[in-house]
């Protein structure tokens, strides 16, 4: 919605202030004057001008602001707003967040400084959020089970502040990829009817926990005619791993943690997506951008405008100063008898 701007209705209405000089000069020195005159005595007629000045000028006045605030009245001011109101995309898209503890592995940079690979997959993907205002977007994390962080839903800032909330260990740790896969078919098959449905897997491990297997997970997604994207992010090998010693200060240890990539590229294989691999922060930042590119539709809008008459405002000013003027005249101004 746009800022309210003033419009005319019907601004030729304007054209009635050019009679504004003959109704001054028609009513210029008018005022009362005395009823009783006497002719040759300048010392009574000097007494009357001023009384007949001063009336005149406040009537002539009142009635001159009266007329433009009429005229103005004519030309039907209005507050008008602008509204777009913009339809879904009819793409949906559920995010399947690894929230592993090897997430906590400190090998990806914010602003130059050395980040997690959690604070740097939720710092992109509020980015990408970010670029797709009209998508319905949910978010599932999941360790060694899924949970949901959010809903599929174009409150957008609303799920930014779900997203903050992530943390590692809210369940028990493990990677649990087939069940997470599971868990999102199954909520874009319930709960959408997008003419789009699409799952984007971020994960740094293998499938290690869960009762499915991420192929058959993709399979039922494919049945459903819901595409994946898998990323796999961070670094093979040894990666260091914030941990508290006993007297309560963080000391990195080298973990090991390996990354099946075939088992994801044959995920987004059989999804009829697409795979990629991300060892830093720049990496990640263009794979979402690559994926916001490649799902882009068309979004519908419509456009209307909200109009509030103001006219009442200068025809009740411009009643008042004719009724001011008319009462000036008939009680004040009136001639002596």
């Amino acid at each position: 919605m746009t800022a309210g701007k003033l419009v005319w209705d019907a601004p030729l209405a304007f054209g009635l202030l050019g009679l504004l000089p003959l109704l001054a000069w028609r009513l210029g020195g008018t005022g009362a004057v005395a009823t009783v005159r006497f002719p040759g005595v300048s010392l009574l007629r000097q007494i009357g001008q001023p009384v007949r000045a001063a009336s005149g000028r406040l009537r002539a006045a009142l009635l001159l602001l009266g007329w433009t605030a009429l005229v103005v009245a004519l030309a039907r001011p209005q507050l008008a707003k602008d509204l777009e109101i913009v339809k879904a995309s009819g793409i949906d898209i559920l995010i399947c967040l690894d929230v592993s503890r090897s997430m906590l592995a400190e090998d990806f940079t914010i602003g130059g400084q050395r980040a997690s690979r959690i604070d740097a997959v939720k710092q992109v993907t509020e980015q990408f959020l970010e670029g797709r205002p009209n998508d319905r977007i949910g978010i599932i994390a999941f360790a060694g089970r899924p949970y949901l962080v959010s809903p599929l839903t174009l409150n957008h800032d609303w799920l930014k502040e779900n997203l903050k909330r992530i943390r590692i260990g809210m369940v028990e740790d493990g990677t649990a990829i087939g069940s997470a896969l599971a868990s999102a078919t199954r909520r874009l098959g319930d709960k959408s009817d997008a003419h789009t449905r699409i799952i984007v897997l971020l994960t740094d491990g293998d499938n290690n926990a869960g009762q499915i297997s991420p192929n058959t997970a993709a399979e039922a997604a494919k049945a459903l005619g819901i595409k994946i994207y898998a990323i796999c992010a961070g670094t093979q090998g040894y990666v260091p791993i914030p941990v508290k010693d006993m007297f309560g200060n963080t000391v990195y240890q080298q973990v090991l943690v390996s990354v099946d990539e075939n088992q994801s590229k044959r995920v987004a294989e059989i999804g009829g997506g697409k795979f990629y691999r991300a060892t830093d922060s720049s990496a990640l930042k263009s794979i979402f951008e690559d994926i916001d590119q490649l799902e882009k539709v068309p979004v519908e809008s419509q456009r209307s405008r909200q109009l509030r008459e103001l006219f009442l405002w200068p025809l009740s000013f411009g009643i008042a100063c004719v009724a001011s003027a008319l009462l000036w005249a008939f009680t004040l101004g009136r001639k002596l008898p």
